[in-house]
Protein backbone atom coordinates (compact mmCIF):
# COMPACT_ATOMS: atom_id res chain seq x y z
CA UNK A 1 0.00 0.00 0.00
CA UNK A 2 2.71 2.48 1.03
CA UNK A 3 4.94 1.64 -1.93
CA UNK A 4 2.10 1.92 -4.43
CA UNK A 5 0.98 5.22 -2.89
CA UNK A 6 4.51 6.61 -3.20
CA UNK A 7 4.69 5.54 -6.85
CA UNK A 8 1.44 7.37 -7.57
CA UNK A 9 2.55 10.52 -5.75
CA UNK A 10 5.93 10.62 -7.48
CA UNK A 11 4.43 10.26 -10.96
CA UNK A 12 1.66 12.79 -10.25
CA UNK A 13 3.90 15.41 -8.64
CA UNK A 14 6.91 15.17 -10.96
CA UNK A 15 6.24 15.93 -14.61
CA UNK A 16 9.63 14.56 -15.66
CA UNK A 17 8.58 11.16 -14.33
CA UNK A 18 5.58 11.00 -16.65
CA UNK A 19 7.13 8.74 -19.25
CA UNK A 20 5.26 5.99 -21.10
CA UNK A 21 6.76 3.23 -18.96
CA UNK A 22 6.13 5.16 -15.74
CA UNK A 23 2.49 5.74 -16.72
CA UNK A 24 2.06 1.98 -17.09
CA UNK A 25 3.76 1.44 -13.72
CA UNK A 26 1.45 4.11 -12.26
CA UNK A 27 -1.51 2.15 -13.61
CA UNK A 28 -0.19 -1.01 -11.95
CA UNK A 29 0.06 0.85 -8.65
CA UNK A 30 -3.50 2.19 -9.00
CA UNK A 31 -4.92 -1.27 -9.65
CA UNK A 32 -3.10 -2.65 -6.60
CA UNK A 33 -4.38 0.22 -4.46
CA UNK A 34 -7.95 -0.46 -5.55
CA UNK A 35 -7.63 -4.03 -4.31
CA UNK A 36 -6.12 -2.82 -1.05
CA UNK A 37 -8.77 -0.17 -0.40
CA UNK A 38 -11.95 -1.87 -1.60
CA UNK A 39 -11.35 -5.62 -1.57
CA UNK A 40 -8.96 -6.55 1.24
CA UNK A 41 -11.15 -5.05 4.04
CA UNK A 42 -14.30 -6.90 2.93
CA UNK A 43 -12.38 -10.13 2.34
CA UNK A 44 -10.70 -9.85 5.74
CA UNK A 45 -14.00 -9.28 7.56
CA UNK A 46 -15.60 -12.11 5.58
CA UNK A 47 -12.84 -14.47 6.71
CA UNK A 48 -12.90 -13.33 10.34
CA UNK A 49 -16.69 -13.46 10.62
CA UNK A 50 -18.51 -16.58 9.50
CA UNK A 51 -20.91 -15.70 6.72
CA UNK A 52 -21.11 -12.65 4.45
CA UNK A 53 -21.88 -9.62 6.66
CA UNK A 54 -22.36 -7.05 3.89
CA UNK A 55 -25.08 -6.20 1.39
CA UNK A 56 -25.63 -7.64 -2.06
CA UNK A 57 -24.30 -4.41 -3.60
CA UNK A 58 -21.04 -4.68 -1.69
CA UNK A 59 -20.78 -8.29 -2.81
CA UNK A 60 -21.06 -7.29 -6.47
CA UNK A 61 -18.83 -4.22 -6.22
CA UNK A 62 -16.10 -6.00 -4.28
CA UNK A 63 -15.96 -8.81 -6.82
CA UNK A 64 -16.08 -6.40 -9.75
CA UNK A 65 -13.32 -4.13 -8.45
CA UNK A 66 -11.10 -7.05 -7.54
CA UNK A 67 -11.60 -8.73 -10.91
CA UNK A 68 -11.07 -5.50 -12.83
CA UNK A 69 -7.91 -4.70 -10.88
CA UNK A 70 -6.42 -8.13 -11.56
CA UNK A 71 -7.31 -7.96 -15.26
CA UNK A 72 -6.00 -4.38 -15.57
CA UNK A 73 -2.72 -5.37 -13.90
CA UNK A 74 -2.19 -8.26 -16.31
CA UNK A 75 -3.13 -6.20 -19.37
CA UNK A 76 -0.73 -3.49 -18.19
CA UNK A 77 2.10 -6.03 -17.89
CA UNK A 78 1.39 -6.96 -21.51
CA UNK A 79 1.47 -3.28 -22.52
CA UNK A 80 4.83 -2.82 -20.77
CA UNK A 81 6.22 -5.89 -22.56
CA UNK A 82 5.04 -4.60 -25.94
CA UNK A 83 6.45 -1.13 -25.24
CA UNK A 84 9.85 -2.56 -24.24
CA UNK A 85 9.77 -4.81 -27.31
CA UNK A 86 9.23 -1.84 -29.62
CA UNK A 87 11.95 0.24 -27.96
CA UNK A 88 14.64 -2.47 -27.91
CA UNK A 89 13.96 -4.65 -30.94
CA UNK A 90 12.83 -1.83 -33.23
CA UNK A 91 14.58 1.25 -31.80
CA UNK A 92 14.19 3.33 -34.98
CA UNK A 93 10.42 3.03 -35.13
CA UNK A 94 8.30 5.85 -33.64
CA UNK A 95 7.98 5.39 -29.89
CA UNK A 96 4.70 5.43 -28.03
CA UNK A 97 3.60 8.92 -27.02
CA UNK A 98 2.07 9.87 -23.69
CA UNK A 99 -1.30 10.33 -25.40
CA UNK A 100 -1.16 6.81 -26.83
CA UNK A 101 -0.14 5.48 -23.42
CA UNK A 102 -3.11 7.21 -21.76
CA UNK A 103 -5.49 5.88 -24.40
CA UNK A 104 -4.01 2.41 -23.91
CA UNK A 105 -4.60 2.63 -20.16
CA UNK A 106 -8.19 3.75 -20.74
CA UNK A 107 -8.72 0.83 -23.12
CA UNK A 108 -7.20 -1.54 -20.54
CA UNK A 109 -9.79 -0.54 -17.93
CA UNK A 110 -12.65 -0.74 -20.44
CA UNK A 111 -11.58 -4.27 -21.41
CA UNK A 112 -11.21 -5.20 -17.75
CA UNK A 113 -14.73 -3.94 -17.04
CA UNK A 114 -16.22 -5.79 -20.01
CA UNK A 115 -14.56 -9.10 -19.21
CA UNK A 116 -15.55 -8.94 -15.53
CA UNK A 117 -19.17 -7.82 -15.98
CA UNK A 118 -20.56 -11.39 -16.26
CA UNK A 119 -18.95 -12.31 -12.95
CA UNK A 120 -20.33 -9.22 -11.21
CA UNK A 121 -23.78 -9.83 -12.68
CA UNK A 122 -23.92 -13.36 -11.24
CA UNK A 123 -22.49 -12.46 -7.83
CA UNK A 124 -25.20 -12.54 -5.19
CA UNK A 125 -25.72 -13.00 -1.47
CA UNK A 126 -27.75 -16.09 -0.71
CA UNK A 127 -28.50 -18.42 2.16
CA UNK A 128 -26.31 -21.51 2.19
CA UNK A 129 -28.69 -24.45 2.28
CA UNK A 130 -28.68 -26.64 5.40
CA UNK A 131 -26.22 -24.31 7.15
CA UNK A 132 -27.11 -21.96 10.01
CA UNK A 133 -25.32 -19.65 12.40
CA UNK A 134 -25.57 -20.08 16.19
CA UNK A 135 -26.31 -16.83 17.99
CA UNK A 136 -25.01 -17.73 21.46
CA UNK A 137 -23.46 -20.55 23.46
CA UNK A 138 -26.86 -21.88 24.52
CA UNK A 139 -27.60 -22.86 20.90
CA UNK A 140 -31.12 -21.54 21.36
CA UNK A 141 -31.11 -19.12 18.44
CA UNK A 142 -29.90 -19.60 14.89
CA UNK A 143 -30.01 -17.51 11.74
CA UNK A 144 -29.22 -18.24 8.08
CA UNK A 145 -25.62 -18.48 6.92
CA UNK A 146 -25.16 -16.02 4.05
CA UNK A 147 -22.49 -16.27 1.38
CA UNK A 148 -21.35 -14.09 -1.52
CA UNK A 149 -20.80 -16.27 -4.57
CA UNK A 150 -21.44 -16.57 -8.32
CA UNK A 151 -24.86 -18.06 -8.96
CA UNK A 152 -25.03 -19.09 -12.61
CA UNK A 153 -28.42 -20.13 -13.99
CA UNK A 154 -26.66 -22.55 -16.33
CA UNK A 155 -23.60 -24.34 -14.85
CA UNK A 156 -22.28 -24.89 -18.38
CA UNK A 157 -22.02 -21.13 -18.88
CA UNK A 158 -19.82 -20.88 -15.81
CA UNK A 159 -17.42 -23.36 -17.42
CA UNK A 160 -17.44 -21.35 -20.63
CA UNK A 161 -16.79 -18.12 -18.71
CA UNK A 162 -13.94 -19.67 -16.71
CA UNK A 163 -12.38 -20.86 -19.97
CA UNK A 164 -12.71 -17.38 -21.50
CA UNK A 165 -11.08 -15.83 -18.44
CA UNK A 166 -8.29 -18.41 -18.51
CA UNK A 167 -7.58 -17.61 -22.15
CA UNK A 168 -7.77 -13.81 -21.88
CA UNK A 169 -6.27 -13.22 -18.43
CA UNK A 170 -3.62 -15.95 -18.34
CA UNK A 171 -2.91 -17.91 -21.50
CA UNK A 172 -2.85 -15.11 -24.09
CA UNK A 173 -1.05 -12.56 -21.84
CA UNK A 174 1.49 -15.21 -20.83
CA UNK A 175 2.12 -16.07 -24.48
CA UNK A 176 2.53 -12.42 -25.49
CA UNK A 177 4.80 -11.58 -22.52
CA UNK A 178 6.95 -14.66 -23.14
CA UNK A 179 7.28 -13.90 -26.86
CA UNK A 180 8.06 -10.22 -26.29
CA UNK A 181 10.65 -10.78 -23.57
CA UNK A 182 12.09 -13.77 -25.42
CA UNK A 183 12.58 -11.64 -28.52
CA UNK A 184 14.08 -8.87 -26.39
CA UNK A 185 16.47 -11.37 -24.82
CA UNK A 186 17.58 -12.63 -28.24
CA UNK A 187 18.11 -9.06 -29.43
CA UNK A 188 20.18 -8.09 -26.39
CA UNK A 189 22.20 -11.30 -26.52
CA UNK A 190 22.92 -10.82 -30.23
CA UNK A 191 23.96 -7.23 -29.62
CA UNK A 192 26.25 -8.33 -26.78
CA UNK A 193 27.95 -10.94 -28.97
CA UNK A 194 28.45 -8.41 -31.76
CA UNK A 195 29.89 -5.91 -29.26
CA UNK A 196 32.34 -8.52 -27.97
CA UNK A 197 33.45 -9.47 -31.48
CA UNK A 198 33.95 -5.83 -32.42
CA UNK A 199 36.13 -5.30 -29.38
CA UNK A 200 38.28 -8.34 -30.21
CA UNK A 201 38.68 -7.16 -33.81
CA UNK A 202 39.77 -3.72 -32.62
CA UNK A 203 42.36 -5.17 -30.24
CA UNK A 204 40.48 -4.13 -27.11
CA UNK A 205 41.81 -0.58 -27.19
CA UNK A 206 39.14 1.45 -28.92
CA UNK A 207 35.94 0.58 -27.07
CA UNK A 208 36.73 0.00 -23.36
CA UNK A 209 33.07 0.41 -22.32
CA UNK A 210 31.80 -2.44 -24.51
CA UNK A 211 32.27 -5.32 -21.99
CA UNK A 212 30.42 -3.39 -19.26
CA UNK A 213 27.46 -2.75 -21.54
CA UNK A 214 27.33 -6.41 -22.53
CA UNK A 215 27.39 -7.44 -18.88
CA UNK A 216 24.42 -5.19 -18.10
CA UNK A 217 22.49 -6.51 -21.05
CA UNK A 218 22.99 -10.09 -19.89
CA UNK A 219 21.57 -9.07 -16.51
CA UNK A 220 18.55 -7.58 -18.27
CA UNK A 221 18.01 -10.87 -20.13
CA UNK A 222 18.04 -12.79 -16.85
CA UNK A 223 15.64 -10.31 -15.26
CA UNK A 224 13.19 -10.65 -18.15
CA UNK A 225 13.27 -14.44 -17.87
CA UNK A 226 12.54 -14.13 -14.15
CA UNK A 227 9.59 -11.82 -14.86
CA UNK A 228 8.04 -14.33 -17.27
CA UNK A 229 8.63 -17.24 -14.87
CA UNK A 230 7.17 -15.38 -11.88
CA UNK A 231 4.09 -14.46 -13.88
CA UNK A 232 3.60 -18.09 -14.89
CA UNK A 233 4.21 -19.62 -11.47
CA UNK A 234 2.24 -17.09 -9.41
CA UNK A 235 -1.00 -17.46 -11.39
CA UNK A 236 -0.79 -21.12 -12.40
CA UNK A 237 -1.98 -22.63 -9.05
CA UNK A 238 -5.06 -20.39 -8.96
CA UNK A 239 -6.06 -21.25 -12.51
CA UNK A 240 -5.51 -24.96 -11.93
CA UNK A 241 -7.80 -24.74 -8.91
CA UNK A 242 -10.47 -22.81 -10.82
CA UNK A 243 -10.41 -25.21 -13.76
CA UNK A 244 -10.54 -28.24 -11.46
CA UNK A 245 -13.49 -26.69 -9.62
CA UNK A 246 -15.48 -26.18 -12.81
CA UNK A 247 -14.42 -29.17 -14.87
CA UNK A 248 -13.32 -31.69 -12.26
CA UNK A 249 -16.09 -31.19 -9.73
CA UNK A 250 -13.58 -30.26 -7.03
Amino acid sequence: MVGNSLVCLIVLENRRMRTVTNLFIFNLAVSDLLVGVFCIPTTLVDNLITGWPFSNTVCKMSGLVQGMSVAASIFTLVAIAVDRFRCIVYPFQPKLTLLVAKLTIAMIWVLALVIMCPSAATLTVEHVKHHYMVYNLDYNYTYPLLSCFENWADPHMRKVYTTVLFAHIYLIPLTVITLMYGRIGIKLYTTSVISGNEQQDSGGGQNPARPLISHKKIKVIKMLIVVALLFTLSWLPLWILMLLTDYGGL
